[in-house]
């Protein structure tokens, strides 16, 4: 339940919600004064020494904030009922250490936002939330108390405007006390159910928000992907396909060795039974990530998709250098996943590989003059890639109309970077 819910409630006074109404709002304004006097400490201090550089890490810091500052907001939105804020909000940075978790907070809208809510509840909210306990709490219990202030020292003044020195007057004075407290524990619970939903909704990350992380994370994660099919490649390489290499040589030996036989039939069969499971290996190895791809580049890669293509393709591409990883694998593969549909499903008698790298973006189209009615949603393997490209922001357009021709265009936003061979 929340304070909002309370309020309607016909024991809203005898339930503790008058009082975490009050301990939210005071402890809204001891807070707000705190970040007051960090914050203009900060900017002063890092203003006076900023000409010297010194003053540059403290407004740095001064900068950031809004960081503990939003910590402690959401959780005392707890007192209030609020639901809290999701507190992971932040991107975890690329890699480990202070220099990439600065660049990676300066560079998010979050970061900016919490320090705008530090500062609002510095200069703006604070004051309002010690005015609300004032006035809603603290007046009506000092009239309340005039009958203890009258027995101690025969008067007081109430209000510090009605001079009470009577017991008539100073029980008077406790009741309209006690009936402004009243009143005003319900005005604390309105006040701060506004006030908790005004600082939720301030610390909410916006939907553009979680859209650029939720992007960020499946890049990430397509990044991580891309990463463990190389090691898995690697080793299948090195490993499974070097055994079954010296394993072909060694069956190769004993057969010349063995006497015309049994044996010798025998050890021929598991001669070629090795060849076949190293070619099978081969094939698999070159469908989780081809080693052409990673030590040349695209365009070697898709050169040697289109020679092993049973439909001959002409091939017209050209690229400035090597592309990010990411890139290069997802257009490598729908190069793969295009010209296997061709070869399977078209019935076309030539293909067409072209493309390149012009206006910050890497271009390809596939082409072929078989029947066309392909489409990509009845499972020719390409709706997986076209997530894949949409990832990397890019987009897959397929146009195949009855009898053809069948046009696959990918767009891939992208850099050309250092070739690592050289």
């Amino acid at each position: 339940m929340t304070v909002w819910g309370a309020l309607g409630g016909r024991g809203y006074l005898g339930s503790v919600w008058p009082w975490r109404a009050a301990a939210y709002l005071a402890s809204g304004a001891l807070t707000g004064a705190v970040v007051l006097v960090v914050l203009v400490a900060g900017a002063v201090v890092g203003g006076a020494l900023a000409a010297v550089l010194l003053g540059l890490p403290v407004l740095a810091l001064t900068a950031l904030a809004g960081l503990p500052v939003a910590a402690v907001e959401r959780r005392r939105l707890r007192l209030a009922g609020v639901r809290p804020v999701p507190g992971g909000q932040h991107r975890v940075p690329d890699r480990a250490g202070l220099p990439a978790w600065l660049r990676t907070r300066v560079r998010e809208a979050a970061t900016w936002r919490e320090l705008a809510y530090a500062l609002l509840l510095g200069t703006v909210l604070w004051p309002l939330d010690a005015a609300a306990v004032l006035v809603c709490a603290g007046l009506p219990l000092s009239m309340v108390a005039a009958p203890v202030l009258v027995g101690l020292g025969g008067e007081a003044k109430v209000l510090k405007v009605w001079l009470v020195d009577t017991w008539p007057a100073a029980c008077a004075a406790a009741g309209l006390g006690l009936a402004l407290l009243a009143a005003g524990a319900y005005a604390l619970g309105v006040l701060a159910g506004a006030r908790a939903e005004l600082a939720r909704a301030l610390l909410t990350a916006r939907d553009g928000d979680r859209v650029t992380a939720l992007v960020r994370s499946r890049a990430r994660l397509v990044d991580a992907f891309e990463a463990e099919r190389r090691r898995i490649e690697r080793d299948l390489h090195d490993g499974a396909q070097q055994r079954l290499v010296a394993l072909g040589m060694t069956l190769g030996l004993a057969r010349l060795d063995a006497p015309p036989g049994p044996l010798a039939d025998q050890l021929s069969r598991a001669h070629r039974e090795a060849g076949l499971a190293l070619a099978d290996l081969r094939e698999l190895i070159q469908g989780i990530h081809p080693k052409v791809l990673a030590d040349y580049g695209l365009q070697a890669a898709v050169a040697d998709a289109a020679d092993r293509s049973p439909v001959p393709v002409d091939l017209a591409l050209d690229l400035p250098g090597r592309l990010p990883g990411a890139v290069e694998s997802a257009a490598y593969f729908v190069v793969c996943e295009a010209l296997a549909n061709i070869a399977r499903h078209s019935g076309a008698e030539r293909a067409e590989v072209r493309g390149g790298h012009a206006g910050g973006r890497l271009v390809l189209e596939i082409r072929d003059d078989g029947h066309g009615g392909a489409d990509a949603e009845r499972g020719s393997g390409l709706t997986g890639l076209a997530d894949r490209v949409s990832v990397l922001d890019g987009r897959l357009a397929l146009s195949s109309p009855p009898g053809g021709p069948t046009l696959l265009r990918v767009e891939i936003p992208c850099r050309p970077t250092p070739d690592p061979c050289g």
